[in-house]
């Protein structure tokens, strides 16, 4: 296939995705976000489990600048 072709069909499938609009069901919306918001906060282990993923990119980093 030619880039013209290549080309028209991302056109075609970007536009169908831009100007698609599904029908949103905003009842299982509410449901799904009622139900995260009782999850109880765990801050300390979030906060730990941060520090381990980013510590050695955050010492990559300085040694790089």
């Amino acid at each position: 296939m030619g880039r013209g072709r290549a080309k028209a069909k991302q056109t075609k499938v970007a536009r169908e995705l831009k100007y698609f609009s599904p029908d949103t069901d905003l009842n299982a919306l509410e449901r799904e976000l009622r139900s995260k918001s009782h999850e109880p906060d765990d801050v300390t282990a979030d906060d730990s489990r941060d520090d381990d993923d980013y510590g050695d990119y955050a010492d990559w980093a300085s040694h790089n600048r």
